[in-house]
């Protein structure tokens, strides 16, 4: 019996990088699992590579719209019968700009995919999961919701943002039986972060992405980057029976960046 067999887990933005991760991990662990993404051609593709057969599916859409967080939410139900695990995990750099230059629409931008998103989500999950009296909502957030560099306000202001949201709502439930838990990854190189590096280097005044990798690794106590199945055995463990007494809490998987 796998610590998560019987639990059906829906993760947003779950074909690469943590999400896949986070997917893969949870089917060894005995779950069903639905994951998100914009291409349909490469998450059906993404499924199949998983080797779940029966018990993942895909389901298309843009993260950063409404009507995909909710709708992950009513196919996972409508497939595999209930919602236990819910994986607001879509987000990221969207647009790298200081302050004073960023535009309203670059601002909208961030705001939706990595705030407005786990909201929806986060909602709809909830109306579905606290009358049945059990749930687990996971947000993968960051180290920046607790920082701050320069170059990428929108993403550290949101990530902060998301953090509230986690302990807000955290509270609302606490006695529901569902449980809303932030993970704070710190750096990964994942496909996702070789795409977006190079730009995001250049707003923190750095010379080159490998300089980026630089700073981090040495801002971190274990001195390297951190990995996706780190991150995903900790989604594992808040998904899990033994994390029922955990809620409202940040989860930093960062190899000791963060100061507190």
């Amino acid at each position: 019996m796998g610590k998560l067999e019987g639990k059906v887990a829906a993760i947003t933005g779950g074909t690469r990088s943590i999400g896949r991760g986070m997917a893969e991990a949870f089917l060894r662990e005995g779950a069903k699992v639905v994951v998100n993404g914009r291409d349909q051609a490469k998450g059906e593709a993404a499924v199949a590579e998983m080797g779940g057969g029966d018990n993942v599916a895909f389901y298309a859409g843009d993260a950063a719209t409404q009507a995909t967080n909710e709708g992950i939410v009513d196919f996972a139900i409508e497939r595999f019968g209930q919602l236990d695990i819910m994986c607001l995990n879509s987000g990221g750099v969207k647009q790298t700009a200081p302050v004073m230059m960023m535009s309203d629409e670059e601002w909208a931008l961030e705001v939706d995919w990595n705030l407005n998103s786990v909201f929806w989500g986060m909602r709809k999950s909830l109306q579905h999961m606290v009358p049945r009296g059990s749930g687990r909502i996971l947000v993968t957030s960051s180290v920046e919701g607790k920082l701050g560099k320069p170059g990428i306000p929108g993403y550290a202001a949101t990530k902060h943002g998301v953090n509230g949201l986690v302990k807000a709502a955290a509270q609302e439930t606490g006695t529901s039986g569902v449980t809303v838990n932030a993970i704070l990854p710190g750096l990964i190189e994942t496909d996702i972060v070789r795409e977006t590096g190079p730009a995001s280097a250049e707003m923190m005044g750095l010379p080159s992405y490998e300089a980026m990798l630089e700073l981090f690794t040495q801002e971190s106590a274990i001195k390297r980057c951190n990995t996706v199945e780190e991150v995903a055995a900790v989604a594992v463990m808040l998904a899990s029976d033994a994390a029922r007494n955990f809620t409202g809490c940040m989860f930093a998987v960062d190899g000791g960046t963060m100061p507190y």
